[in-house]
């Protein structure tokens, strides 16, 4: 009995010493959720706005030739003197049916809308086409008004079997991505296939383009004629 008894004067005194180890464990654990919890909110919902791509001299003038296609009219109308267009018979000979830029060139394409560029960044590897946005909430919105929230998407682009393919990676709202339940169910799926046999815009879409390319930093899209 006397055993029993210092026994249970032992597990006694032990209790205390197990409770403050708990309780050492548990605030250890809540410092460590409210650090990641801290940098999660910084990252993501006070998102730093982005820095607008700069090209060096040369870039600039390789960006400029190759914009000076798309825009060849314009650049002839700013030319003329008065402000008047020149009559000028339409043909197609000698157009390229290509449009190729860099990731570096889209963003500086970006980048001159300054608002734009702090706000939005495109990033081009395999077969994708990534877009990050830190979108400004409204001062009414409950909790979160008037911080910045992180968005971020990808969407596949490539050409295969005579179709371009169309698809959405994945959408992430604040470093989280959405379920696919949410999405509607067409992550991963090819929007081309999905609604090009219907008559509208991913079926013309589809019938005008000949090839679609992304490889690392750069993308290139050929035109049927």
């Amino acid at each position: 009995m006397e055993n029993n008894e210092i026994t249970g004067g032992e597990e006694k005194k032990k209790s205390p010493s197990g409770c403050l180890k708990i309780l050492g464990g548990a605030t250890v654990i809540a410092l460590v959720i409210a650090l990641i919890a801290g940098l999660w909110v910084k990252q993501n919902i006070y998102a730093s706005e982005f820095r607008p791509a700069k090209l060096s001299a040369r870039e600039q003038e390789q960006l400029d030739a190759k914009l000076s296609r798309l825009e060849q009219s314009a650049r002839r109308d700013r030319s003329l003197s008065y402000g008047r267009l020149a009559p000028e018979p339409y043909t197609e000979e000698g157009a390229k049916r290509e449009i190729s830029l860099t990731e570096k060139e889209l963003n500086s394409i970006i980048a001159h809308d300054p608002e734009t560029a702090r706000r939005v960044a495109i990033d081009l590897s395999e077969d994708l086409l990534s877009v990050k946005l830190v979108v400004p909430l409204e001062e009414d919105i409950a909790v979160l008004g008037g911080t910045t929230l992180k968005i971020t998407m990808g969407l596949i682009l490539r050409y295969e079997n005579d179709r371009p393919v169309v698809a959405l990676r994945g959408i992430s709202i604040g470093g989280i991505p959405m379920p696919n339940a949410w999405l509607g169910y067409i992550k991963n799926k090819n929007l081309v296939e999905e609604f090009g046999s219907e008559q509208g815009f991913w079926q013309l879409f589809s019938e005008g383009v000949r090839d679609i390319s992304i490889k690392e930093g750069h993308i290139r899209i050929r035109l049927k004629s």
